[in-house]
């Protein structure tokens, strides 16, 4: 990834409704979620889902399946991590003391896994 991309998938990370759809399909990972119930559980038009989701999907963040008459959208978390490895990538700058502490809080939630949640 570059600052250019990184940049364009930041931007569409940059408003509210989408960061909440983003998460929201997070959550809902690995099965996805059919496009009608993210615009129900974000409690907004289908036609503003959409667009949102059309964006997501856009730069890379989701994916959609058609199941039938339903389309399921997920997280593609494996472009989520290109992004989170290309923010932190550099930033201890040689000096690992600086992202430990941002590490240390990312463990509990994003440990190795136990088999628990």
């Amino acid at each position: 990834m570059d600052i250019k991309e990184a940049t364009t998938v930041l931007s569409a990370l940059a408003q509210p409704t989408r960061l909440e759809a983003f998460r929201l399909l997070v959550t809902h990972e690995p099965g996805g979620l059919p496009a009608g119930d993210v615009a129900r559980l974000l409690d907004v038009p289908q036609n503003t889902s959409s667009t949102h989701l059309a964006i997501l999907t856009g730069v890379g963040l989701a994916r959609s399946e058609r199941n039938g008459r339903s389309i399921i959208y997920r997280a593609d978390l494996d472009r989520f991590r290109q992004l989170t490895l290309y923010l932190l990538k550099d930033c201890c700058s040689g000096n690992p003391g600086i992202c430990t502490p941002l590490v240390a809080e990312l463990v509990p939630c994003c440990g190795p896994a136990t088999g628990k949640r």
